[in-house]
């Protein structure tokens, strides 16, 4: 099989396509031919040496994939040869074959397109774990959602209006804001033009917000505490803008303030599975029924892996971009 691999750290120009045996799947592992992958951030990172493997893991490029089962482990239930599924990996995507853990598919609802399924679930399981089960979000509170055009950003804001929670954003550009705007968020913030936390003050009416969703870290930290309310909630997601900041602690203490991390690469495959778990409860329906729905800013092509790198790292991409095998 082809694959995308990561020898040397550097640009985009460093990806390599190899010739590779094709994985086996293990007993509770599904091989599956890939369809689509989707490029996150991650991938990024990881091809740049600012985001390792974990130890023991290879350097085939990719954290989700959508495409058809082709055989099954021994110990697997409920998938067969011939299913669609789209899932997620702790590597391996960016490849023609790859194995999937079962209890990290998920069936391909029958109107979705492959590429549909390789946009939804790294974002989806995201936002849901970082949003509503440790950032706590319900209807008829506030949420600030930091690069709101980001594939995590867009099904943020999709499932906070989706539960009637009341939506700001921030994104860099005007088209950017009109785009997210048009998904039901309520007030959109130009960052490069505005500081974020006047505009989160004064939309607010001076109040702020229950929860911030942050990928930006050091740069925003303590930019994000001055805009929540008492008891709110800060979840950092990323560090685009930096691993390391000064932090005053007397807004933590004074306003009972909480502060959690996330990343979902980093989990045990248990862990995995009960956030899949939780995502195919709550979410699935209302994907399927297009209540909400994966944003995808482009395909490209497996030979075009470079140019999906470029698109992401210029910040051109509104949603996904989504590798495609033809």
């Amino acid at each position: 099989m082809k694959a995308v691999r990561v020898t040397t750290y550097g640009g985009p120009e460093v990806l390599e396509y190899s010739e590779m045996p094709e994985p086996t799947p293990g007993p509770e592992q599904l091989l599956v031919r890939v369809r689509a992958a989707g490029m996150n951030r991650a991938d990024c990172h990881q091809r740049a040496g600012t985001y390792p493997m974990p130890p023991g893991l290879g350097n085939v490029l990719g954290l989700e994939l959508a495409g058809e089962v082709i055989a099954t482990g021994n110990d697997v239930n409920g998938f067969k040869s011939g299913d669609r599924v789209f899932g997620l990996v702790a590597e391996g995507a960016y490849a023609e074959v790859a194995v999937v853990d079962q209890g990290l598919a998920v069936p391909i609802p029958d109107s979705w397109s492959f590429a549909e399924g390789a946009a939804v679930i790294e974002v989806f399981c995201t936002a849901n774990e970082t949003v509503f089960e440790l950032g706590g979000l319900v209807a008829g509170q506030s949420i600030l959602v930091h690069a709101g055009a980001s594939g995590v950003g867009s099904a943020a804001v999709q499932m906070a209006k989706h539960i009637g929670a009341t939506v700001l954003f921030t994104a860099g550009s005007r088209f950017k804001i009109d785009q997210v705007l048009a998904l039901g968020a309520d007030y959109g913030i130009p960052y490069k033009t505005y500081d974020f936390v006047e505009e989160v003050l004064r939309a607010t009416g001076g109040e702020g917000v229950d929860v911030v969703e942050d990928f930006v870290g050091a740069d925003y930290l303590s930019r994000n505490l001055g805009v929540l309310k008492p008891e709110g909630r800060l979840v950092l997601v990323g560090t685009m803008g930096g691993n390391a900041a000064e932090l005053k602690l007397g807004p933590i203490l004074r306003k009972r303030l909480s502060i959690h991390g996330f990343t979902l690469r980093a989990q045990s495959t248990a862990q995995k599975r009960a956030i899949v778990g939780r995502f195919r409860e709550r979410w699935l329906p209302p994907l399927a029924k297009g209540s909400i729905r994966p944003i995808i800013h482009t395909c490209v092509s497996f030979n075009e892996v470079r140019r999906g790198h470029e698109i992401m790292e210029a910040n051109e991409n509104f949603g996904k971009i989504v590798l495609t095998f033809d």
